[in-house]
């Protein structure tokens, strides 16, 4: 597997460190592979390695540990004859009831370099922030970018890259997405069975699991629903005449707790609506947006029907790995798809699959020419000449995911 230098750079910033480092991600996006980094780095910076205790608690030694007792025994014993510093590594840690105080006491009971990994973003819970207030860095990992996917076909499939191979490699994000188990895969079946597999190792282990549902038919054509309306305004009451029509009843607190359980396992991310000119945020029609794109081609429908929304996902997806917090853009009665802040900065975003005619072009670049503000403002289409005016900037999508510029 590549080393994700993205993700590394954080991590070496901040080792030996008393900070708890706290890894969340999506189930099978990566976490233990980048554990293994870690182990490495670690190595590679003269830490003696019976001084790096990994657990994995799908590791056969480990995967009946269920309690803090249990922990904290395990731990005790690893780590009783040993000299100096020592780093530890817990892999998907909320398999372990009340991991909380144990991963705070030894914080207390040792000279120790803390390091966990979990699938569900409400691993940092108000019992953990209340014992960990400002002791703990978060980390957010995401299935491969498209850049990592390139990486990958060069350091380990030994591909050359030139135009037209990197055309076809985005083809194939965006049809199956990044996650990193599906990269060595060559058939395409495989790998829409291998993201249903995912699909429902989410559903059984980061929500089944953790959720009284009754109805899981119900919850099922749910998710299915909200797949299905990636990069669209979302309302309750729609997906409960949806349901209806499915001879399916429910209440709009049960949409609510189903919208939830997919949001905490990592499978999607919700998108508020900002009003620019009233700077406020809007409490109707939101969106969300798959955390992996293959998803909708393996449970849904193929990616190539539903291009450009398939193309916002992506592009989302990419702003949100590059740290910029995310609204849509509301500016009288137009449309802004992104508005993306980080630090100080703030920059507007449209996303197009082609823009193929005057009305489009219209469409695209009229909203971003009415925002009253004089941040850089984008329009990402899949063309492949600069069509930039008006002082709003044109870039090919495939240039946007390959430079860092934005």
């Amino acid at each position: 597997m590549i080393k994700r230098e993205m993700y590394l750079d954080q991590i070496r910033q901040i080792i030996g460190t008393d900070f708890i480092k706290v890894i969340v991600g999506l189930r099978r996006c990566g976490k233990t592979s980048l554990l293994k980094s870690i182990m490495e780095e670690l190595q590679n910076q003269g830490i003696n390695k019976e001084n790096i205790i990994y657990i994995s608690f799908e590791l056969v030694e480990y995967k009946n540990i269920f309690t803090s007792e249990q922990l904290d025994e395990t731990v005790l014993n690893l780590t009783k004859n040993l000299d100096g510093k020592v780093y530890l590594l817990f892999d998907e840690i909320q398999q372990v009831e009340s991991w909380e105080t144990s991963i705070n006491s030894y914080r207390a009971s040792f000279d120790c370099d803390i390091y966990i990994t979990g699938s569900n973003s409400k691993l940092l819970s108000n019992e953990l922030a209340t014992l960990l207030a400002g002791r703990y860095i978060k980390i957010n990992l995401y299935p491969f970018s498209f850049k990592e996917v390139l990486q990958y076909r060069q350091e380990i499939d030994n591909v050359k890259l030139n135009n037209e191979s990197v055309k076809e490699q985005f083809n194939q994000y965006l049809l199956f997405g990044g996650m990193p188990g599906l990269l060595p895969i060559r058939d395409d079946d495989t790998k829409v069975n291998a993201l249903q597999d995912i699909y429902d190792s989410i559903i059984v282990h980061d929500i089944l699991s953790r959720y009284t549902i009754n109805e899981i038919d119900l919850f099922k054509r749910f998710s299915h629903y909200l797949m299905n309306s990636t990069g669209q305004t979302f309302s309750k009451t729609s997906i409960t005449n949806y349901l209806k029509s499915e001879n399916k009843t429910t209440t709009r607190n049960t949409i609510s707790n189903f919208t939830d359980y997919l949001k905490d396992s990592l499978f999607c991310k919700r998108v508020r609506r900002q009003d620019i000119l009233g700077k406020k945020i809007l409490k109707t029609e939101e969106k969300y947006y798959l955390t992996d794109q293959g998803f909708h081609h393996a449970l849904v429908d193929n990616n190539n029907n539903w291009l450009g929304r398939i193309l916002e996902n992506v592009v989302f997806n990419e702003l949100v790995r590059r740290g910029y917090s995310v609204k849509i853009g509301k500016i009288r009665n137009k449309e802004i798809d992104f508005v993306c802040e980080k630090h100080d900065n703030k920059i507007y975003v449209q996303v197009a699959y082609l823009l193929s005619s005057p009305e489009t072009i219209e469409r695209e670049f009229s909203p971003l020419m009415d925002v009253p503000d004089k941040y850089d403002a984008y329009v990402l289409s899949m063309d492949e000449f600069d069509m930039s005016q008006n002082g709003i900037k044109h870039k090919n999508i495939i240039d946007f995911l390959l430079d860092d510029e934005i």
